[in-house]
């Protein structure tokens, strides 16, 4: 293995390593206390610890495992390591914060409070997570059942599976907390595409300049982007130019804007969104 590719290896690792301590730390101080099931593994397990008193992260490794086997001998599905690294931290985290340190939790009567805030944070560590191809299991893999036996769209089983979850909350621990268990469900995954889209946003810009070559320069050797040339003829002036369009990441662009307007500050600039970007600097194609 490339050096390059080591490190590369190392960073998603540790990024997903990070998302999922930062899930484990919303799920044990906020969600756990207060029976909060915001839908997937914890979920679950927060439901099955209120009929059978094993803890949280022990109902964690239980289902996963059970999931996870079923899946390899019925489902046939191909998971890779980053699934099953991904979704056992994740339950290991969960057990040893609540079982072995006993980590502090959220001591307040404000179910609201605990649900957003639970939410939230749990719903950033799991976009880290994902960002990295990581997966935190659970109703992911339910919904892959449901999806091959019963023909559901993969998105509208992960939905059910995990409002399913919520009803049952309700049933054991009362209206109240299923209520609540269900509204953390639909903000998790708002927060979830929110913060996706804001880690993984990129923009397209193309520019117009009469030193487009300046432009380009700085462009490749000071962001290290690509650049492509595209002939254009303007409609009222007929003059031929060269239009240059790069992709940049949305961090990146305030610096190449200031940096056309220095050289030269009569340029045109048209910036677009893009939602992904695959190839070098950006998103693996391979990963997809």
């Amino acid at each position: 293995m490339h050096a390059k590719a080591f490190w590369s290896l190392v960073k998603e690792y540790t990024v997903i390593s990070i998302g999922d301590f930062i899930t484990a730390v919303a799920v044990v101080s906020f969600l756990i206390p207060y029976n909060i099931a915001a839908g997937g593994a914890s979920g679950l397990a927060i439901v099955l610890h209120g009929f059978v008193n094993f803890p949280v992260g022990v109902w964690m490794y239980i289902i996963n495992g059970i999931l996870v086997g079923f899946s390899l001998v019925f489902v046939s599905v191909d998971f890779s390591f980053k699934t099953i690294y991904s979704t056992f931290l994740l339950s290991f985290f969960v057990d040893f914060m609540s079982r072995i340190i006993a980590f502090p939790t959220y001591t307040g009567d404000n179910l609201m409070l605990a649900t957003i805030f639970g939410d939230i944070i749990a719903a950033f560590g799991m976009a880290l997570a994902f960002s990295q191809n990581g997966s935190t299991g659970g109703t992911d893999i339910i919904a892959k059942f449901m999806n091959k036996f019963l023909s559901i769209p993969l998105g509208q089983g992960i939905l059910i599976a995990d409002v399913s979850i919520g009803i049952l909350a309700g049933f054991k621990f009362g209206l109240n907390i299923g209520m609540y268990s269900i509204l953390a469900i639909i903000l998790n995954g708002l927060t979830i595409d929110f913060l996706m889209r804001g880690m993984e946003m990129s923009k397209q810009v193309m520019i117009l300049s009469e030193k487009s070559e300046e432009i380009a320069d700085y462009i490749m050797k000071k962001l290290e982007r690509g650049v492509t040339y595209i002939p254009t003829t303007g409609g009222y002036t007929e003059i031929n130019r060269r239009m240059i369009i790069s992709v940049v990441r949305r961090r990146e662009l305030s610096n190449l804007l200031r940096a056309v307007k220095k050289i030269d500050h009569h340029a045109f600039i048209v910036v677009g969104e893009i939602e992904k970007a695959y190839g070098e600097g950006f998103s693996d194609i391979k990963k997809f």
